[in-house]
């Protein structure tokens, strides 16, 4: 496993914090938009933007490029904004959210954004899409790589469970899953409203190897993706466990903030609430 260097963890660490600013920042002036998952997917997102995928802003066509496929479209705001810092475009235009004729809607569109690779918001499909490009791309011989990031509260899609199973037997191991196990959905925490767990076995049932990781460390998630393409056999998940709403103590666990923005107080409060935290993280590691 390679080992990030204090200086490179502090540097993605304060990258995620930002990217929690543009997020609040972008979803206040929307007046619309979902909150809580796209805070906690944050630190996954600037792993994989920042150190983990073989990509180029510049180029993002780039027929050999690493495909991220987002399936629980939602929280397209983390990613919209974690492009935006990447360089895919200014970071000025996340201000445009949902607005008319922006190319940033509320769930992702394929053709407004170079790289978005799919459209999404039916939730359980991209799992599906991901086999697909997946199975299509070892036909063709291609080395790239497939992400495939998830919801745990869509996993209630029967149909989620199609494309997981055709996976697992046709071994595909250019496919990697990774499962926001925030524990909540839009109308309460996942156990009450459709128990999971066991989820780690299920997912061994259907022939893929299982990774279970806390999806707030960046050494932690940078090292499950290293043994996911390490594995030669199985397509493999990665279950990260993670907070709703990380980083904004008012709201951390809360379902109630799964589809809604803040307001314009409370933007202030958080936005000096994460401030604090970058400060913090500005001072760790080498103080």
């Amino acid at each position: 496993m390679s080992h990030l260097s204090d200086e490179q963890i502090k540097a993605l660490e304060l990258k995620a914090n930002d990217i929690r600013i543009s997020i609040i920042d972008m979803l206040e002036d929307a007046g619309s938009g979902h909150t809580a998952g796209p805070l906690d997917m944050a630190d996954i997102f600037t792993a994989f933007y920042f150190h983990i995928l073989n990509h180029d802003p510049k180029n993002p066509e780039w027929v050999d490029r690493d495909r991220l496929i987002l399936s629980n479209g939602h929280i397209v705001p983390v990613r919209y904004a974690t492009m935006a810092h990447a360089g895919y475009f200014p970071i000025e235009e996340l201000k445009t959210l949902r607005k008319f004729s922006s190319r940033l809607q509320g769930h992702p569109e394929r053709v407004a954004l170079p790289s978005l690779e799919t459209t999404s918001g039916p939730l359980g499909s991209g799992i599906g899409q991901a086999a697909g490009i997946a199975y299509s791309a070892r036909m063709d011989n291609r080395k790239f790589h497939i992400y495939v990031l998830c919801s745990d509260g869509e996993l209630d899609a029967g149909n989620s469970w199609e494309s997981i199973m055709f996976a697992g037997k046709n071994k595909l191991t250019n496919l990697t899953a990774i499962i926001d196990r925030n524990n909540i959905q839009i109308n309460g925490m996942t156990e009450n409203v459709m128990p999971l767990e066991p989820l780690a076995d299920k997912w061994r049932a259907f022939n893929w190897h299982v990774i279970e990781i806390d999806g707030h460390n960046i050494q932690t998630i940078v090292n499950a993706v290293e043994e996911a393409k390490a594995v030669a056999e199985k397509p493999t998940v990665i279950i990260a466990h993670t907070i709703a709403g990380k980083g904004i103590k008012e709201i951390e666990y809360d379902y109630h903030w799964h589809g809604i923005p803040p307001s314009s107080e409370q933007e202030k409060a958080w936005m000096k609430e994460l401030r604090t935290l970058g400060n913090k993280i500005e001072a760790s590691h080498y103080n």
